[in-house]
């Protein structure tokens, strides 16, 4: 498989963490966002979102959007599972992970700051405003799910790390790219102190990886 990657795209890292932890080995592809290498016409004909991640499959079949990979994933590789067997656990897990895939993300995307930024005039201290209300709407909105279900165990979910640990671990690390205080969230930042311990997260990181300097 090839993965068309950026390394502090938190999209990105999503899978990055999925397919480690399916035990799925990978060969990067590094698209740099910063560059605008995501535009070029190249990578337009992978992706003509312009965006990353995209996955090659073995056959030549190429898969976009985060979400939709690690369902892939899932399907074509259930152990260990990203979703509980049972409805419920599964539709709250799939819930933990649309508040930051469905709703936090999207507006933070880079594409989106630098709309703010070169289209709509917003300077950087507006713009850091802007980053920070909705990280901060997000993460309250995780913290109460977590603590409505009455979850103890060391992740979002009691049966492991799940697609909402996928995707919570790398907003985290934007959150603190962009210094948003975190200190509210005990039951956030209990589930980032497990999933940091595991390779799977850990070899994900975006400081490990080959792009990152």
């Amino acid at each position: 498989m090839q993965l068309y990657d950026y390394f502090r795209s938190s999209a990105a890292y999503r899978v990055r963490i999925a397919l480690n932890i399916k035990g799925i080995a990978y060969e990067p592809v590094p698209v740099n966002l910063r560059t605008g290498e995501q535009r070029l016409q190249d990578y337009l004909a992978v992706n003509p979102q312009a965006l990353v991640p995209a996955l090659r499959l073995p056959g030549g079949e190429l898969l976009t959007q985060s979400l939709a990979i690690c369902e892939y994933l899932e399907e074509t590789h259930p152990e260990p599972p990203l979703l509980p067997a049972e409805p419920v656990a599964r539709a709250q897990v799939r819930s933990l992970a649309g508040i930051v895939a469905c709703d936090v993300h999207p507006l933070n995307n880079l594409r989106v700051l630098q709309y703010l930024v070169r289209e709509l005039g917003v300077d950087e201290d507006a713009k850091l405003r802007w980053y920070r209300h909705w990280i901060e709407r997000g993460l309250d909105a995780f913290e109460q799910a977590l603590a409505a279900q009455g979850l103890t165990g060391a992740y979002c979910h009691a049966g492991g790390p799940s697609l909402a640990d996928v995707c919570l671990i790398p907003q985290l690390f934007n959150a603190r790219r962009f210094d948003c205080p975190l200190d509210a969230y005990p039951q956030v930042l209990r589930v980032e102190a497990a999933c940091a311990r595991l390779p799977a997260f850990a070899d994900a990181h975006p400081e490990k990886q080959p792009d990152a300097g």
